[in-house]
C-alpha cells in the first residue's frame, strides 16, 4: 500500500530559538531524522512507496536521500578501501517527492498528491514526525472489514496537566490528570479510501473537514491504542526520544527485532 506523509510545516514548536529553515521532520533521533523512522516502520510492515507532501524546508529532505549514505545505519565490510553493505535500509524503496506548498493545510496536501496514487482504493496517510510500535497489519486488517471511509488511530491525552473540578462557590471536588480522563485524541497513522476526498474541499483539513464529515456519516472507524505512542512537538518530546535511542530505549523501531532473529538464526 502507498504511504502519504506530510512533511511540509513549520514546526514552530520545535523551534530552540536559532533561526533554521530545517523541517520537524529532519530532527535527528540517534543517526537519523524523525522521517527515516517513520518510514522505517512502514517499510518493516512491507509498505514501501512514499509521496512525500513536501513544503517548508523541503530541500533538506531531498538532501537527504539524494546523499543517502547506508553504512550510517547499516553494518558493512570495508576491504580494499571500498565498502560492502550487510544489510541496507531504502534499496526497493519508491519515494515520490512532491512540492505541496509553504503554507498548505493538511487536506490540500493530500489533495495535491491524490494523481500519484494512481487510484488505489486504499492507502496510508500519517505526519512524519510521530513514533509508535502500534501493530500496524492488525490496524489495516480492521479497516479492510469494517464498512467505513477512513481509520484514525486514537491515543489517550499526552498532556501532564490537570483537570480540576470545582462548584460555584471556587470549592475543589476533584483533580484529574488529563491522561486519566476517558478522553482520546488523534494519534495519525491513518488508513484512508479514496472517499475522503469527497469531503476535502480546496485548502481543507483532513481531519476537522475530511474526517469531521465521515464521522457525521457514520463512515470514520478508531484505533484506539495505548501502547507506545510519542510526538515530538517540542525540543523536550525530541530531546526524550533521542536519549532513549541512545540507551537501546527505542520500542518504535520493530525493524531491529527482524535483525536479531536473523542474527540468531
Amino acid at each position: 500500500m502507498k504511504v502519504v506523509l506530510f512533511c511540509g510545516g513549520y514546526g514552530m514548536r520545535m523551534r530552540s530559538g536559532s533561526a533554521s529553515d530545517v523541517p520537524k521532520p529532519m530532527a535527528m533521533v540517534g543517526p537519523r531524522p524523525l522521517i527515516w523512522h517513520v518510514m522505517r516502520y512502514y517499510a518493516h510492515f512491507g509498505h514501501r512507496e512514499f509521496i512525500l507532501c513536501l513544503g517548508y524546508g523541503a530541500h533538506h529532505i531531498k538532501d537527504f536521500f539524494l546523499n543517502y549514505e547506508e553504512t550510517t545505519s547499516n553494518d558493512f565490510v570495508l576491504r580494499g578501501g571500498k565498502a560492502r553493505l550487510l544489510s541496507t535500509d531504502i534499496s526497493d524503496w519508491s519515494i515520490s517527492f512532491v512540492q505541496t506548498g509553504i503554507e498548505s493545510p493538511i487536506g490540500e496536501r493530500l489533495r495535491r498528491v491524490r494523481e500519484y496514487l494512481d487510484g488505489d482504493e486504499m492507502f496510508l496517510a500519517n505526519y512524519a514526525d510521530v513514533l509508535t510500535d502500534a501493530p500496524l497489519a492488525t490496524m489495516i486488517e480492521r479497516f479492510e472489514k469494517a464498512d467505513a471511509g477512513a481509520s484514525m488511530m486514537v491515543v489517550p491525552p499526552q498532556s501532564s496537566f490537570h483537570c480540576v473540578e470545582m462548584d460555584e462557590g471556587g470549592l475543589v471536588g476533584s483533580i484529574t490528570a488529563v491522561s486519566e480522563m476517558p478522553l482520546w485524541e488523534n494519534g495519525g497513522y491513518f488508513v484512508l479510501r479514496q472517499e475522503v476526498f469527497d469531503h476535502i474541499p480546496e485548502n481543507g483539513d483532513l481531519v476537522a473537514d475530511g474526517c469531521g464529515e465521515l464521522a457525521k456519516r457514520g463512515r470514520l472507524l478508531a484505533y484506539p491504542y495505548r501502547g507506545f505512542w510519542k510526538p515530538t512537538d517540542t525540543v523536550k518530546e525530541r530531546f526524550a526520544l533521542d536519549e532513549g535511542y541512545t540507551r537501546g530505549e527505542r520500542p518504535w523501531a520493530l525493524w531491529e527485532n527482524d535483525r536479531v532473529v536473523a542474527s540468531i538464526a
